[in-house]
């Protein structure tokens, strides 16, 4: 096994190498001791995606190239990939209160979520469109399955398939307009395309939109956000957790790489696409989500919205978009994968707490949690000086240094939408009438909402290193 950095050497790939070894070796355990070793499988789990976030780590610094220059290791490769790991890592930490119940105990849903972030990281890295494709289908064949995880109920079956048929839809029209890409550059390579593609032409561009169709169903963007409110909702809260953090920050990283790397001449042609989605994401969030009785609803239409926002900061095509981005994308996960843990951490008397009415007077009967959920739907909304501001702010400002005025008021007005559907959640839980008690919540859950609320509180006190990485990460683009 050669280790050096050229050539077809497997060291770039090492991390993918360790999690899917480890992710079969997991299978074999849990095929031979059944449901009996869920909970010894998801431990391992845990410390597998430790042990590659490690191994991630280790590589030697500098960008790193394989098999052909279609898996790539720079950066902006290595930041998201800490991110996606440690979302896939705090996922199954949520899930083990769900895995106690005796129906629900599969040793497989780890092993999904392993298999699911093998996936994502190879998106992360992808240098050529068949690795895109190869590592956007490894990650959904996974999440198809865990949306429908709980095959005892109707929604979440509902949930698994609605996904799946979409899901293949968009994948074929991916494919379409990578045959297109292919077609009129020659090569599948993202900087062959950058080479061939300076001029641009009416079939390239078609290959473009087909392509961009696949990455826009990835990421909730409008008009291919469809299937996210039914998805959201029918799914297992953990699954719908994970939906919104480690899947998103994968096909998000992907999108930026291959319009910034393999379009960079045609910056004005793809801008225009870009810039009619994050429009359409912003508002369809924004309103949709006002009308929504159901908090996991509720959530998917945010969750459309704020990849609107994460858009604007890609719309300009510069180093600080891409900083904005990136450090849009951390924060964001941050929020979501707080509020949707105390979805979860929230029962009464054994029942989902997923009414917007069941937080009612939630301030009374767990007044710390309460102020934790207002300071993390604060932050979702932009109010200062949380860290979901700043995740608008730099976006917002790279969009005003290109010239794009226009962009950022209507991103600005649209937020200040956005926000009523977050006050509604806090008047709730602080203003009506208590509904009953709830449960006591997991240590666990309480852990992951207290640890994400202080990171967005105290975001603003030492910014510094979270910055510094996301520019960094984003200068290697370039």
């Amino acid at each position: 096994m050669n280790f050096t950095p050229a050539g077809y050497s497997l060291l770039p790939v090492l991390p993918e190498i360790v999690l899917a070894v480890g992710a079969m070796a997991l299978l074999m355990v849990g095929a031979f001791r059944g449901e009996r070793s869920t909970f010894l499988v998801m431990t391992l789990a845990i410390a597998l995606l430790i042990v590659t976030g490690v191994v991630q780590c280790w590589l030697p610094a500098g960008k790193l190239t394989t098999f052909g220059g279609s898996f790539i290791v720079d950066g902006y490769a290595r930041f998201l990939k800490i991110v996606v790991l440690v979302g896939s890592a705090a996922t199954l930490l949520i899930s083990y209160g769900v895995m106690s119940e005796r129906p629900r105990r599969i040793f497989e849903y780890a092993i999904l979520i392993l298999v699911s972030t093998v996936g994502m990281m190879l998106l992360v890295s992808a240098g050529d469109l068949i690795m895109l494709y190869l590592g956007l289908e490894l990650m959904s064949l996974s999440l198809y399955v865990m949306a429908a995880s709980h095959r005892d109920e109707v929604k979440s079956t509902e949930a698994g398939l609605k996904y799946f048929v979409l899901g293949a839809l968009a994948s074929g029209m991916m494919l379409y307009g990578m045959s297109l890409i292919y077609g009129f550059t020659g090569t599948v390579s993202f900087e062959g395309i950058a080479a061939a593609a300076k001029s641009g032409g009416t079939g390239l561009m078609f290959g473009i939109v087909f392509l961009l169709v696949g990455l826009c169903f990835k990421v909730s963007a409008v008009p291919f956000h469809m299937w996210t409110p039914d998805v959201y909702e029918g799914a297992p809260t953990p699954i719908t957790a994970f939906f919104s953090s480690s899947p998103k920050v994968a096909a998000f990283a992907v999108f930026v790489r291959v319009l910034l790397t393999a379009f960079p001449n045609l910056v004005p042609e793809w801008q225009q696409i870009v810039v009619f989605v994050a429009i359409a994401s912003m508002a369809v969030g924004s309103f949709g989500a006002i009308g929504q009785r159901n908090i996991k609803r509720m959530m998917a239409y945010s969750s459309i919205g704020h990849m609107g926002f994460a858009l604007v900061g890609l719309a300009p095509g510069t180093p600080e978009g891409v900083q904005g981005v990136v450090l849009y994308l951390v924060i964001y996960t941050v929020m979501t994968f707080g509020v949707f843990t105390l979805i979860l951490a929230m029962q009464r008397d054994g029942r989902a707490m997923e009414q917007i009415s069941d937080f009612a007077g939630l301030s009374r009967s767990h007044p710390v949690l309460a102020f934790l959920t207002a300071m993390l739907l604060f932050s979702l909304a932009g109010i200062p000086p949380l860290a979901g501001f700043f995740a608008k702010f730099y976006v917002f400002m790279a969009a005003i240094k290109a010239g794009m005025f226009a962009l950022a008021v209507i991103g600005v007005l649209l937020s200040v939408v956005g926000a009523f559907y977050y006050l509604n959640v806090i008047k709730v839980m602080y203003v009506d009438e208590e509904a009953g008690a709830t449960d006591a919540v997991r240590v666990e859950l309480g852990t992951v909402v207290v640890v994400s609320a202080l990171f967005n509180m105290l975001f603003f006190v030492y910014p510094g290193p979270l910055v510094g990485a996301a520019t960094a990460a984003a200068k290697s683009l370039f």
